[in-house]
């Protein structure tokens, strides 16, 4: 959603870090950015339509000092993109810049222009900047003014708030919605992610649901929303700053795709033990899982189609039925789970509101909660009884690459626990699995290698506007996860399908203007029924692109157009290989088609909102 970074402190720095922040939020709202700077000679206001260049572009030459200042860089909910509706808001001496969503704005809007005030802009975020000012006016301090603006606002935010009555201050406060604050040498910032702070400091400070944070230059406070005095942990984050640079890469996607290896291995380490033969995940023990009889999995997008390959991985370990819902959709239907019910909320950025809420629901009706997420301290790993962290390091590209596969290896490490932890596998079988995904880093580097092959397939596809992607079994989520990274980046439409469904109704689309994509690393049973799904494809003039196990191509010429050989792989692992080509060949796709890879149109990294 949107992105906020605020700073007080030293005033010819102000500027820098309010550019520097937003550059490493773009990433999650890009329809218009704009900044406040609160100098000497009052507050000034920049701001711009699109993207962030345009905003650069107007900063050119214009000397702004002062402190404290705020950023902000917008994905548009209320109110179409326009400089009008680019934040930061002002309402008479009050600045504010918010992400998120107030639902009772529209009644809040109709007394406020009772009172007179007037509203130039169509957002609902201007209703914040004037209830702060009419508190203000009324006598209150900012602190005050805010703590009883949001006592009348509903919905979720994070929301930054300086005034030229406290020029020596900034207030920020969350509901639901990520903000982080982190401290420097003589300044403080508040931002909506830590990659937007690295390059100041390390030294993070999480704030939970309805803390109050008032900034100062040399110190700060947290309260409730009551006014009574909080205390929060200092953590310091361990991410080199470089690692959220693009490393000579072209765009983010294309560098988190080869990062894929480093990202597994990290998330590996430390969770098996080879001569022992077990998986030690933090804080699950076998007495926690020992009377689950039933685990539901949530996630959206991506992390949905990591929850489906993750059904395959655990029922076929541990014989513990699962089921998979969108989390969008978990809440309301009624979900019928328990105390034996295990629910997995699954979330790159831990911040998701759909799976927040799934994860809030699923507690409130008595279940164990399990999040996987990427974020440390982040909304699920908060409110979960146990938390499982990827560790694939900061993900900047829109589109999840290095996140999903990090995801897999949790699902599969869990599986592998819960197998073991019911007997369910013999040693000498879970012995094997562990060295199978010990393997995985390198046979990962093995399919990297494949980057120009695919990037001169994708030179030979890039003009189509249509696409079906086919798997079967384990392999089937991977055909939905390759199908929605071509939309997401490429804006092709693209559609996944399990492979015996084609005949039930896609089959109707194929001609030779389809392109197929048929996900069929070799195995025991399901790759012989691909072959047929294949032959159909070509009789009505399809064009294939076959993702196999190497030496399996033989078995194909004369009825697939082209190949993408892979490491033939154990069964388990064939997701984690087969989904690389298929994320290599969206970004070449896009490329060729000249997109904007890293931040698609309409789409941001973490959708706060429902």
């Amino acid at each position: 959603m949107c992105g906020i970074i605020a700073y007080i402190g030293k005033p010819d720095k102000t500027l820098h870090v309010l550019i520097e922040g937003l550059k490493r939020l773009e990433y999650r709202g890009y329809d218009s950015a704009g900044i406040a700077v609160l100098g000497s000679s009052g507050i000034r206001i920049v701001k711009s339509e699109g993207k962030l260049l345009n905003l650069l572009s107007r900063l050119e030459g214009v000397s702004l000092n002062g402190s404290p200042g705020l950023g902000h860089t917008r994905w548009a909910t209320h109110g179409v993109p326009s400089e009008r509706n680019a934040h930061p808001h002002v309402s008479g001496k009050t600045v504010v810049v918010h992400n998120g969503i107030i639902e009772n704005y529209q009644e809040l809007k109709d007394e406020l222009r009772r009172k007179g005030y007037r509203f130039n802009s169509d957002t609902d975020t201007e209703v914040i900047a004037h209830l702060i000012e009419d508190f203000s006016l009324k006598g209150f301090s900012l602190e005050e003014s805010v703590r009883e603006a949001f006592k009348l606002l509903e919905g979720t935010y994070a929301v930054a708030v300086i005034s030229e009555r406290e020029p020596n201050k900034v207030v920020g406060i969350r509901k639901f919605l990520p903000l982080i604050l982190a401290i420097g040498d003589g300044e403080v910032f508040l931002a909506s992610d830590i990659p937007a702070v690295l390059p100041f400091t390390r030294n993070v400070v999480l704030l939970e649901d309805g803390d109050i944070a008032i900034l100062e230059k040399n110190r700060f406070r947290i309260t409730d929303p009551e006014g009574r005095e909080v205390k929060r942990d200092v953590f310091s984050i361990d991410w080199d700053p470089i690692t959220v640079e693009k490393g000579g890469y072209k765009h983010f996607m294309l560098k988190e795709i080869h990062e894929q290896p480093q990202a597994v291995l990290d998330t590996i380490r430390g969770r098996v033990f080879l001569e022992e033969g077990r998986v030690f995940l933090k804080g699950i023990e076998d007495s926690w899982v020992a009377d689950v009889n039933r685990i539901v999995a949530v996630g959206c997008g991506t992390s949905y189609h990591a929850c489906l390959v993750g059904r395959y991985m655990i029922e076929k370990l541990s014989r513990i039925p699962v089921d998979v819902d969108l989390a969008s959709e978990f809440r309301y239907r009624e979900p019928v789970v328990d105390e034996k019910t295990l629910v997995i909320a699954v979330s790159q950025s831990g911040e998701t509101a759909d799976t927040s809420y799934a994860l809030l629901e699923a507690k409130r009706r008595g279940a164990k909660t399990l999040a996987i997420t990427n974020v440390f301290g982040s909304k699920i790993a908060r409110e979960s009884d146990v938390v499982v962290y990827t560790h694939a390091g900061p993900e900047i590209g829109v589109a999840s690459t290095k996140s999903f596969t990090a995801q897999l290896v949790v699902f599969y490490l869990l599986s592998l626990f819960l197998g073991i932890s019911r007997n369910r596998l013999t040693d000498a079988y879970s012995l094997q699995l562990i060295k199978d995904i010990l393997a995985l880093p390198q046979l990962l580097q093995h399919v990297l290698r494949l980057d120009s092959e695919i990037s001169a397939l994708a030179g030979e596809f890039y003009k189509y506007k249509n696409f079906i992607y086919l798997g079967r079994g384990l392999n089937y989520p991977i055909a939905l996860e390759g199908a929605l990274k071509l939309k997401e980046v490429s804006y092709i439409h693209a559609e996944g399908y399990a492979a015996g469904e084609m005949k039930h109704g896609p089959i109707a689309l194929i001609d030779e203007k389809m392109p197929v994509v048929v996900v069929a690393p070799q195995d025991e049973l399901l790759y012989r029924k691909l072959v047929g799904n294949i032959q159909e494809v070509k009789t009505r003039k399809g064009r294939v692109i076959l993702l196999t196990s190497k030496g399996s191509v033989n078995e194909f010429y004369g009825w697939v157009d082209r190949f993408v050989e892979i490491p033939k792989t154990p069964y388990l692992i064939s997701p984690l290989i087969s989904v690389v080509p298929l994320q290599l060949l969206a970004y070449y796709i896009a490329s060729y088609r000249g997109t904007d890879i890293d931040q698609p149109r309409n789409l941001a990294k973490v959708v706060t909102v429902e």
